[in-house]
Order: C-alpha cells, then structure tokens, then sequence
C-alpha cells in the first residue's frame, strides 16, 4: 500500500552548512567538506527554518520509504564526519609470524609483509581522505582516521580483506589485522 506523505526532519548543529542542489549535498563544517550525490532517490529535500532539513517522498511504496531513513543517516553521517571525524582502531594478530606493516610516506597506502612467513608483499591502498598512522603506545595497533565513515570503513575493511588467510583451517590459523575499535577523533566530554 502506498503511503500519500512520509517526511522525516534532520537538525543541523551550529558551525555546519548544508547545501543542496538537485539532490546533491554538500556538508561543510571544521574538520572540511563531503559531498554526497542522491539524484538515484525520487524525494523532496526542503529547508525549514535555518538548521533544520526535511526529507519528503509522495505517493511512496514500502522501499521508497525506507530510503527516508537511509538518506537521513548518510546526511547524519556526513555531519558527523564534518564535525567530529572517524577513527577506527585495527590490531595486528598473529600467532608465530610477526606482522610489518610499512606505511608510505604520504599515509595513503600500506605495505604488510611476512604473513604467515609468506614473501609475498600486499599493498593496500586507502580511499580518499583517510590516513593512517601506527600508535606508539599500544602494541601491534593501526589507527585510521578520516571524515568520511564510508571511506574509513572501506580502508578498513580492505585491510582485513588483504590478511584473509588462505588454504588453512581459518579455526586455528588466526592471524589477520581486525577492527578493534570505532569511534570519532574529537571524544565526547
């Protein structure tokens, strides 16, 4: 059954600008700007008042409605990166052979060698925007960081992707680099 009216409202905190065009959005705040493209979705996107948005969709079966909520959190998610950043922290297991990590200069790929003893070198690069950086204070462990949780958490995931172990009984052979830990570079008080 089709629903004739669905909105949903998005609140834009101060210090952040939305502006869009065509269904193309552009969020700019302290830590710089994201742009995200949603011409694929037939909706309405209205300002109401000066920090508020509203999203609309008429004449809406069941799946354009679910992508009220979808574009709510990936306006949110922009926000957020805008203001605060992502910060995912990864951890290097491994049970005989150490893992090295060298990461380029420029922070935008890593090399990781000797794993499983293996020479064979992989080379991940990071998407846009994300660097990396290995803490000194806690052992075996990556920190990636950047404004955009779709591009953090794709770095992130190629690099677990990268260390899949192959051929081997995955329940004993155990060693990979993980995702340990999410969070947003500025803390909450």
């Amino acid at each position: 059954m089709r629903n004739i009216y669905k909105e949903d409202t998005i609140t834009i905190p101060s210090g952040v600008t939305v502006e869009f065009k065509s269904r193309q959005i552009k969020v700019t705040g302290p830590r710089g700007s994201l742009f995200r493209d949603l011409r694929n979705i037939d909706m309405d996107i209205k300002r109401v008042g000066k920090d508020k948005i509203r999203i609309i969709i008429w004449h809406g079966a069941r799946k354009q409605i679910a992508c009220i909520r979808t574009v709510c959190s990936h306006i949110q998610n922009m926000i957020t990166g805008v203001t605060k950043g992502f910060e995912y922290k990864m951890r290097m297991v491994y049970a005989h052979f150490p893992i090295n990590v060298v990461i380029n200069d420029s922070s935008d790929s890593v090399e990781i060698r000797n794993f499983l003893g293996e020479k064979y070198v992989r080379k991940v690069d990071l998407l846009e925007g994300v660097t990396i950086s290995q803490t000194s204070n806690v052992k075996d462990e990556l920190v990636l960081v950047g404004n955009s949780v779709e591009n953090v958490s794709q770095s992130a995931a190629s690099l677990k992707q990268a260390t899949l172990v192959r051929n081997k009984d995955i329940r004993k052979f155990l060693d990979g680099i993980y995702v340990s830990s999410k969070s947003t570079v500025v803390k909450d008080e």
